[in-house]
């Protein structure tokens, strides 16, 4: 019987109200319009690069779409701060000039209570960061390096130019006036052979190139030709030929690349914190301690986010515009910058990191809390004045002194 009334507050508090409810609804697509946003923009110069590396050494669009996978995990890691400070502020700053924040003071909601569910956000947002930061980054960073290594080293495929040349090894030189199919069907082709101490010069009306299932031997079909073979002791040879099929090895200078764990940005949490208790790692451990305090502090920092942007979404009736958002930018960019200026002292200069890196992070933290508290009670003195305002017309019209 004593257990229902104890419990139901606690239901209360934890359980979303409508106004939770509506704040995070009004809240999430903003939030995913500026994820998307700035993700794209910080995409499109790695996507650049990627493609000028992968048309250099003819790379495929698999290779592409993996690589560009594996930078999902770090860009997102990026854009997440930026996304949650954005729709927060467009959030607020909206209700604001629409005067649903004095609507909601006038009902006795604070805005500390408005700034709630916002927080909760961020809080669900920052183990989402502790996430990526801690496990899912450090996995994706190493494949990202070891697909880039592979396929900047893989080799020539099996892909041509009209009218350029291409060298698969050292003894064969081939080239195609027409490439069709992906540079796969060649037209009018001429290829020079030097292997096993003989030159072979061939000229076909058309050729196919397949690469075979191992990956390490191209197929190359030629149909209407003639074979010219010069043993340099004799009368050279002409041989004419409808189809014939040629086989010859890639020249690849990929080696198997290193294991994971040669780099502390491709170690996890655990494993940061496992090498620096037993030192069994190749790495200093002063590297190990700046990255596992940094990663815990770029998580850490997030749930404030939301409360930043609260502080400064609010804006006067008659103010045109409002430099709360760039005051937010310009705080969130500093913060960072901080941040990994105290990973470089404490990797380089063995400083203290509970100094150059949670010292920032307590300045960060404090100013958050105290702008929304220095928010909140601005806007409390309002709420009164606007109760005040409710209850005259009553007292008014009941004789009653004001």
């Amino acid at each position: 019987m004593t257990r229902a009334p104890l419990t139901l507050p606690v239901i209360r508090r934890i359980v979303p109200g409508t106004l939770d409810r509506y704040l995070i609804g009004q809240m999430l697509p903003p939030f995913l319009l500026s994820l998307g946003v700035v993700m794209t923009a910080l995409l499109l110069e790695r996507l650049l690069t990627l493609l000028n590396v992968l048309a250099s050494d003819g790379g495929t669009l698999k290779i592409f779409a993996g690589l560009l996978a594996d930078l999902v995990p770090h860009y997102l890691g990026l854009a997440l701060p930026a996304a949650i400070c954005v729709s927060v502020f467009s959030v607020v700053r909206r209700m604001s000039q629409n005067n649903e924040i004095d609507a909601l003071m006038a009902s006795g909601v604070s805005l500390l209570r408005i700034a709630r569910p916002f927080v909760v956000m961020g809080a669900v947002l920052g183990l989402v960061g502790f996430s990526l930061y801690g496990f899912i980054q450090p996995y994706a960073r190493y494949d990202f390096r070891q697909a880039l290594y592979i396929a900047s080293h893989a080799g020539w495929t099996p892909h041509l130019q009209a009218r350029m040349f291409a060298a698969p090894s050292d003894t064969l030189m081939l080239t195609a006036d027409q490439v069709q199919g992906a540079g796969t069907r060649l037209r009018r082709v001429f290829i020079r052979d030097k292997s096993a101490g003989l030159e072979r010069d061939i000229t076909a009306d058309s050729g196919r190139l397949l690469m075979t299932d191992d990956g390490t031997t191209v197929r190359l079909d030629l149909a209407h030709g003639v074979i010219v073979t010069d043993r340099n002791d004799d009368r050279p040879t002409l041989t004419t030929f409808d189809t014939t099929t040629r086989f010859f090895q890639t020249s690849s200078k990929a080696h198997a690349f290193r294991n994971r764990g040669n780099d502390e940005r491709e170690l996890t949490v655990l494993e940061l914190r496992h090498g620096i208790r037993h030192r069994d790692l190749a790495i200093r451990r002063t590297h190990l301690v700046a990255e596992l305090h940094f990663r815990l502090a770029r998580a850490m920092a997030i749930p404030f986010i939301p409360i930043l942007a609260c502080a400064l979404a609010g804006m006067a009736k008659r103010q045109r515009h409002n430099t709360g958002l760039a005051i937010a930018a310009i705080s969130l960019v500093g913060f960072d910058h901080a941040l990994q200026l105290g990973l470089s002292l404490v990797a380089s200069r063995s400083m203290s990191p509970w100094l150059v890196i949670w010292g920032p992070f307590a300045v960060f933290g404090f100013a958050c809390v105290w702008l929304i508290l220095r928010r909140a009670g601005s806007a409390g003195k309002r709420q009164s004045r606007l109760r005040l305002l409710g209850r005259l017309p009553h007292r008014m019209a009941a004789g009653l002194p004001r």
